[in-house]
């Protein structure tokens, strides 16, 4: 009986294998007929949602003052538990432990710079480097996602792997803060980390990038998925980034794990509250 009953398990196996293959090899051949040159001119296959600024800023206000537990949380009650969390060594290199200005809650918009395969412009005279960098900062590592940021937003940029540039600087990063960006989320690098310390501009990061752009990445895309921290990230996502790290919201998900976060930062504030008035603490911005 036990040889009988494996046998059939393995002709069930090899049918579902041939299924799938069957299944595969026709969806290849339709795309193979259909759509190949559309294809190999490259096609991307996650459609970025556009969403109206207002409808940005009412969700953000079901966000407000929730940290990165609360919402961590709210994923868990809605079925999204270890979705959304970045690796731990992407976070903030200051923090401000009374009114929590480095804390981020905003809308993401993506950006995706990856390694060159463009030379090095080598030794040149001051004045040729100098246009080989303004040229190269034009044609090939600009910033476009410039006029995509206003008010709400978190930029997410995904670096070129294993790079040593600093894509993120302390002008740059003021310049986005300017046109309303709260906060800056980067998968790897940024420089002058001292000024943007100063600066008081919440940014999360892994390391200090030194390098320029120019002849160490290029731009990729914006506002398309891209991966940072190990998670993805869509153009429209909440971000919301604290002490303890960076978590992504699913646009979908972001109501129902806002209600259900505020519930429990309303309940952890009501307990510390009492707990710090039978120790005799003055209260402070955590519980009120």
């Amino acid at each position: 009986m036990k040889g009988s009953r494996a046998t059939r398990l393995a002709v069930l196996s090899m049918v579902a294998l041939v299924s799938v293959n069957s299944f595969l090899f026709a969806a290849a051949k339709k795309e193979k007929g259909e759509n190949a040159a559309e294809i190999r001119a490259g096609k991307n296959y996650i459609p970025t949602t556009v969403y109206p600024e207002e409808d940005d800023l009412k969700l953000l206000e079901l966000f407000k003052g929730l940290r990165v537990s609360d919402v961590c949380d709210g994923m868990d009650a809605v079925g999204l538990q270890n979705i959304g969390l970045m690796d731990p060594d992407i976070r903030a290199p200051w923090r401000d432990t009374v009114h929590y200005t480095h804390r981020i809650c905003g809308i993401a918009v993506t950006a995706r710079y990856v390694p060159t395969q463009k030379p090095p412009a080598g030794r040149l005279p001051v004045e040729q480097f100098n246009t080989w960098v303004k040229d190269f900062y034009s044609s090939y590592t600009s910033e476009p996602f410039v006029p995509l940021i206003r008010k709400g937003t978190v930029m997410v940029i995904e670096e070129a792997p294993n790079t040593d540039v600093g894509t993120i600087g302390s002008n740059n990063i003021m310049g986005w803060k300017a046109r309303g960006c709260l906060g800056v989320v980067s998968s790897t690098t940024a420089r002058d980390s001292d000024e943007i310390i100063t600066e008081k501009i919440p940014l999360y990061y892994k390391k200090p990038g030194r390098g320029i752009r120019p002849g160490r990445n290029e731009i990729e895309s914006v506002n398309r998925p891209i991966v940072c921290g190990g998670v993805l990230v869509m153009p429209g996502d909440v971000i919301v980034a604290d002490g303890d790290g960076v978590i992504v919201v699913p646009r979908a998900a972001a109501e129902d794990v806002a209600k259900y976060a505020q519930k429990i930062l309303e309940g952890d504030k009501a307990g510390r509250r009492g707990l710090y008035k039978k120790l005799g603490l003055p209260e402070d911005a955590s519980v009120k």
